[in-house]
């Protein structure tokens, strides 16, 4: 299918911090196809969860400007009212922590047959037995036993399978997964993203996958959006952008992953830090002060995105001269301890 189910235009989420407006969110812009998984990378404090937030309507004290058009219909104009029929329906969300997504004081099936009442589906009974279809679905052993439990009651891995229950519980057209197995061990994590591609198999559904795991990023997606200090640095298909990364960060990110081949060498680390919203130089590249070798003339004083390649963007001209073997000696400079792993 071409058609675009959500767009997403010059998106800009700024919070208030001693007084003024700090985007953690700037300007981003990206699309979602029906059927599509488009993965959104990098590290903690990019803006991932804040873009997510942002297009479910959930930042109550963030200042939302830009457009979001989901099924044609612009969600930034919408009331509460309208909003809320929408969120949880068409359009959910896994959150990252399924112990503070919960309600500890509510029965498992009582949380699912909360987000069927409020979108008008099924009677009391029609609910309570789809709850408990839901949580077979989502692979939870003994899943009448499971509907009466409390949430702390279950593992992680259990609790993040209710979570996704509720997110699909209405057959979502867009489902916003962030970080969805953060915090699990690997077993779990694979059976999570097994289930999570089997619905969106079954559904139809597109997929905003956050992650900061580029192994889940080449498992899942279709595309990949690579973020840093709120912008879109990077945007390709997912092969072309592991076997092409452009952007000086994505090949950063590439290189801290571990191989067979570093086996008795050192793991790469990124130098710095992404940093604060309120000490962030905004002109120029936002990557320059962590690669520091490149020199200023290979940055743009105000990079934009850029078609290099069929689907491939790029941000900034440092992605023309920049090379890896060049950050060894940033790599080894940490050794001194003042950098922050990827």
């Amino acid at each position: 299918m071409s058609e675009k189910l959500l767009e997403v235009n010059d998106l800009t989420t700024s919070f208030k911090i001693k007084g003024e407006y700090y985007p953690a969110v700037d300007h981003v812009s990206f699309s979602i196809k029906p059927n599509e998984v488009l993965a959104l990378v990098g590290e903690s404090g990019s803006g991932k969860s804040a873009t997510a937030f942002s297009l479910m309507g959930l930042h109550t004290k963030a200042r939302i400007e830009g457009e979001v058009r989901f099924q044609e219909r612009e969600l930034t104009e919408l009331s509460t009212g309208k909003m809320n029929k929408i969120r949880g329906g068409d359009m959910s969300m896994i959150f990252q922590d399924p112990m503070t997504a919960l309600n500890p004081l509510m029965k498992v099936k009582l949380q699912i047959m909360e987000t069927l009442k409020l979108h008008g589906t099924k009677s009391k009974n029609e609910r309570e037995s789809y709850a408990v279809e839901l949580l077979d679905k989502v692979g939870i052993p003994r899943p009448e036993r499971v509907a009466e439990a409390f949430p702390h009651e279950l593992s992680g891995g259990m609790r993040q399978r209710v979570v996704i229950a509720i997110a699909i519980a209405n057959r979502p057209k867009l489902l916003i997964a962030d970080e969805p197995t953060t915090a699990l061990d690997v077993t779990i994590q694979a059976q999570i993203l097994d289930l999570i591609r089997d619905l969106q198999d079954d559904l139809g559904s597109g997929v905003l996958l956050i992650t900061h795991d580029l192994g889940v990023v080449a498992e899942m997606a279709d595309r990949v959006a690579v973020m840093y200090a709120g912008q879109i640095v990077e945007v390709a298909p997912v092969r072309e952008l592991f076997k092409n990364p452009r952007h000086p960060y994505t090949r950063s990110l590439l290189n801290s992953l571990p191989s067979e081949d570093m086996l008795g060498s050192k793991l790469h680390v990124i130098e710095g830090v992404v940093p604060p919203l309120n000490k962030m130089d905004r002109d120029g590249c936002r990557f320059a002060p962590r690669i520091p070798w490149v020199p200023a003339s290979e940055h743009e004083d105000n990079p934009e995105l850029r078609e290099i390649a069929g689907d491939h963007f790029v941000r900034c001209t440092c992605y023309r001269n920049f090379h890896l073997n060049n950050e060894e000696t940033a790599a080894e400079s940490l050794e001194t301890g003042t950098g922050g792993r990827a």
